[in-house]
């Protein structure tokens, strides 16, 4: 093997371990910037399973749609969502993540939360269940 070729294959091998390198390195940085977040310990985690009567499946779940959109608009809201499950399309979830208390305790007084709540409650087939939750780490 010519010089000129050796030279070139230590060049790469070397080139390709510093990338590597700064790939670990930055991820990292990464988690820890997350961990050291500190809003992050803040969020409140709502998980509200929702069973409405088979016989209300479009009128709960043009409710619960309106529901996410006005509730992401609120102050402090990080994410919204809703889901449907699949085998049986009464049964939806919602999930929010508030910035911290404060929000998710003025999310639950505005008026939009209460009207949904009130519009809802006809139609279930069990209990609304919501439970907070926080991070763990």
């Amino acid at each position: 093997m010519p010089m000129q070729s050796r030279r070139m294959n230590f060049m790469r091998r070397i080139s390709l371990r510093v990338c590597a390198a700064l790939i670990l390195a930055c991820c990292g940085f990464a988690g820890l910037a997350l961990a050291q977040e500190p809003a992050v310990h803040d969020r409140i985690y709502a998980v509200a399973h929702v069973d409405i009567l088979p016989t209300s499946v479009p009128a709960g779940t043009k409710l619960v749609q309106e529901y996410v959109a006005e509730s992401r608009k609120d102050k402090g809201a990080v994410r919204i969502e809703a889901y449907a499950q699949i085998s049986r399309l009464n049964h939806l979830t919602l999930v929010e993540v508030w910035q911290n208390q404060k929000a998710y305790d003025e999310h639950v007084a505005a008026e939009h939360t209460r009207q949904f709540h009130q519009q809802l409650d006809p139609i279930l087939g069990s209990p609304f269940d919501e439970r907070l939750h926080q991070i763990l780490e």
